[in-house]
């Protein structure tokens, strides 16, 4: 790999070409909000988020071509640039926020106002761009040969193979057709069930699949590994402990219920009624260890990244190349500074001064830290939700011994926890995008400048998709359930209150270690085991899907292309599902969604729900298929 020193990007720096221009911003202003709230509505259903910056550029390169005719490839990344800001914002607002939510529902807090959701997303967006920028220099350009940024180099491929050979959009659009679709035919007609399932009532056990397109998707685009150990978690739950507790708890009122006996909730409600009771405390201990256990073992690179980012502080952006162009660090420090007495100071969010403080000092640890992981790993792997867990312990802890507990410090450290969790995930996002841009040739001070349009466009719109997909469902429910945001809630009430199932959660805590031990790793198999089965078994689908796409007999060149291509699709079908969920949440809130229900009309005889699912569930397999398949010229060589 080139050195540094050597590298030159594909627009030289000599070169001006069309870049920040007004349909770049606001078409990146558009995929930011459409991202934002389609990855809110994923990632609150099944836990998991995905990189928008690839379907963003490929958007961006179709928008461009149909308004002026030509594709400009800078133009095209500041649109993806702006784009993908909604996925970050998205990610770090899903993991905490909606915990304040579940204490309202509960009566021991109060619901976040739309400008306290606005506000924190805001902050922790900008600082998350903020602290990035004076990084730069020490992990995009001085290790250019070290660090890959796997999304990011993958961005830069993909607009520079749009620019001579097309741009893959139709895979996108097809995707977010099918998935609109399937959304609509599931959730809105209500003509298909959600999910078949098999209760298996004289073991205990429960499996099946859900039959929506977004959660398949999710499985193809992390691929066979994470989607099996995902699966590995969930049977672990309901084939394994949900039997044993009903086979064995039978006339025992086990903690945290305080009425019922085993055998009764399991008689009124299944499986499902041990999953609420019991499984999702077990769950939640796995999702802490594991988050814990990913957060130490990168320890000594966190130490060697802050080291040498703190040391590459400054080294640039007072170069004459438009290349190495970025925002004045004085202004970056001022508006730091800025953003922490915003913090301290506006009313509705409920930080401390000190609380302050320690958001900004975790926050630019963890800003570094995040940059360089993903630049190692990739953005799928960045320990975020390790980062977040290691904030709401230190937040709590400390809140509670200066005296603020209860419903006020358990919001307060929420809301560091919040800030905290969105910076990591901006900072992450905007290292990728500036990787790509660097590749390209891009000026970094506009893409800078693109990240805090982003990052405010997403921030206005995530509290009213927030408010909105609680009112339609709720969270913490079945169709939302939140698993991020759960665990943060636990782990938060239980250092203020220690009221804690602790037995369960430990219980979980040393599956995580015992998965460890053996080599598994342990957030896809924690979340696994938090999540409904049926889940889990939908996007283990997808991976096989994705499995036997990656072993198609033809060259690695036609293998890569036909893969690429069934990511486009499955990243379309998480859009269309997301934006048709967010209109029938709006359907829901305006008491309008019933008469869209057609459900008592193919539910007249128990067997047609049944057969229309499989059908349903084998029409999105065979396009999956479809659209990962290597072309037919590819085959027949």
């Amino acid at each position: 790999m080139k050195k540094e020193t050597d590298f030159q990007p594909y627009i030289p720096s000599s070169k001006a070409t069309a870049e920040f221009t007004a349909s770049s911003i606001i078409t990146g202003i558009i995929t930011a909000v459409v991202f934002s709230a389609s990855n809110a509505y994923l990632g609150l259903r099944v836990g998991m988020t995905v990189s928008a910056s690839i379907p963003a550029a490929v958007i961006a390169m179709s928008v461009m071509r149909m308004l002026s005719g030509k594709n400009s490839v800078l133009e095209s990344n500041i649109v993806q640039t702006i784009g993908s800001a909604g996925e970050s914002i998205a990610s770090g607002s899903i993991f905490t926020l909606p915990a304040l939510f579940l204490w309202a529902a509960q009566g021991t807090g109060e619901r976040p106002s739309i400008l306290e959701i606005t506000i924190i997303a805001v902050i922790g967006g900008l600082l998350g761009v903020f602290f990035m920028i004076p990084l730069r220099n020490a992990l995009i350009v001085r290790e250019h040969g070290t660090l890959p940024y796997p999304e990011g180099t993958a961005c830069a491929q993909v607009l520079l193979a749009g620019e001579k050979v097309g741009t893959g959009a139709s895979a996108v659009f097809g995707g977010m057709g099918a998935g609109a679709f399937f959304k609509l035919l599931i959730d809105g007609l209500k003509a298909v069930p959600e999910e078949l399932s098999l209760r298996l009532k004289s073991f205990g056990g429960e499996i099946g699949t859900q039959l929506y397109p977004a959660v398949m998707s999710v499985g193809y685009i992390c691929g066979f590994r994470i989607s099996s150990y995902m699966l590995a978690g969930g049977i672990f739950s309901w084939l394994l402990l949900i039997p044993v507790i009903v086979n064995f708890g039978g006339g025992t009122i086990m903690y945290p219920s305080e009425t019922a006996t085993v055998a009764e909730l399991y008689a009124e409600g299944g499986a499902s009624a041990i999953w609420q009771n019991y499984i999702r405390y077990i769950g939640a201990g796995a999702l802490a260890a594991g988050g814990l256990i990913s957060l130490i073992r990168s320890l000594p690179l966190i130490f060697r990244t802050f080291s040498a980012a703190l040391s590459g502080v400054g080294r640039s952006g007072k170069s004459t190349k438009r290349t190495e162009r970025e925002l004045d660090l004085r202004f970056v420090i001022a508006a730091v500074a800025v953003l922490t007495l915003a913090l301290w100071l506006i009313p509705v969010i409920p930080v401390t001064f000190v609380g302050a403080l320690i958001t900004v000092v975790f926050g630019f640890f963890f800003a570094a830290v995040s940059s360089r992981m993903v630049g190692l790993v990739g953005s799928s792997n960045n320990p975020v939700s390790g980062m977040t867990i290691a904030t709401l312990l230190a937040a709590s802890m400390l809140l509670k011994a200066m005296g603020m507990g209860g419903a006020e410090g358990m919001t307060a450290a929420v809301s560091i926890g919040s800030v905290i969790s969105i910076i990591a995930s901006v900072a992450g996002d905007t290292s990728q995008d500036l990787k790509t841009g660097y590749i390209l040739g891009a000026t970094p001070k506009k893409q800078q400048i693109g990240e805090i349009i982003g990052t405010t466009a997403a921030s206005l719109v995530i509290g009213g998709t927030l408010y909105l997909l609680d009112a339609a469902w709720g969270f913490g429910t079945p169709e939302l359930a939140a698993p991020q945001a759960t665990l943060m809630k636990m782990i938060t009430e239980g250092v203020m209150s220690a009221q804690l199932p602790w037995n369960l959660v430990f219980i979980g805590a040393f599956a995580a270690v015992f998965a460890e031990i053996i080599g598994i790793p342990v957030l896809p198999f924690a979340i696994g085991s938090y999540l409904p089965v049926q889940l889990s078994a939908c996007i283990f689908i997808g991976g096989v899907i994705r499995y036997f796409a990656e072993r198609a007999k033809v060259d690695d060149e036609a293998k890569e292309k036909a893969i690429n291509k069934g990511v486009l699709f499955s990243s379309g079908m998480i859009a269309g599902e997301g934006l048709v969920g967010i209109l029938l949440a709006f359907a829901a809130v305006l008491g309008v969604n019933g008469y869209l229900d057609i459900s008592e009309y193919t539910g007249k005889y128990a067997s047609v729900p049944i057969v229309l699912g499989l059908l349903v569930l084998a029409s999105i397999v065979l396009l999956l298929v479809k659209f990962s398949r290597p072309s037919k010229e590819a085959r027949s060589e």
